[in-house]
């Protein structure tokens, strides 16, 4: 990259848990912005399967092969992470049509309440066009293999997470 400024993306969500399609976005979102933040959102508008500590911890394994990648965790607004972290663009992730009237209302939000910042729109690679973490949570919780879906290392949180709650 030729800019002068150190350009800085913001990837938010939940990841919950972080599937190939959020890995697949990561590595081609490292590849165009000099310093990518991946936002692992508190989930307070979700239950999440794993907590924030766990969320960040299998964000950190994952985006450790990407030296210009920090994973960050945040609450509230993320108009005031973006900011906080001078960030000048937002990474969202449409795998659907069904994703675009949502996104497109989110990045038009976004824009009121942060003018400076674009939001920059990508599609997963085909092969993980279809995948969700809610997807993911259900097919491992019904007992299926989602070893196509997650990184080896997910899968056998998922499992673990799993076990246990059938345990107890």
């Amino acid at each position: 990259m030729t800019s002068v400024t150190r350009l800085t993306a913001v990837y938010p969500g939940t990841f919950d848990p972080m599937t190939l399609g959020h890995e697949d976005l990561m590595r081609r979102a490292s590849r165009l912005f000099e310093r990518l933040v991946i936002a692992v959102a508190a989930g307070h508008h979700k239950r999440t399967m794993f907590s924030i500590e766990e969320r960040l911890e299998i964000a950190t394994e994952l985006a450790s092969r990407y030296p210009n990648v920090e994973v960050i965790p945040f609450r509230g607004l993320l108009r005031d992470f973006v900011v906080q972290h001078g960030g000048k663009v937002v990474v969202r992730g449409l795998r659907a049509v069904s994703d675009f009237e949502y996104e497109f209302q989110m990045a038009g939000m976004n824009r009121k309440l942060m003018p400076e910042v674009e939001t920059v729109f990508l599609t997963p690679s085909d092969q993980f066009q279809f995948i969700s973490g809610t997807f993911v949570r259900e097919i491992a919780t019904l007992g299926g293999d989602v070893s196509q879906f997650v990184s080896p290392s997910v899968r056998e949180r998922l499992q673990e997470r799993i076990s246990k709650g059938r345990a107890e």
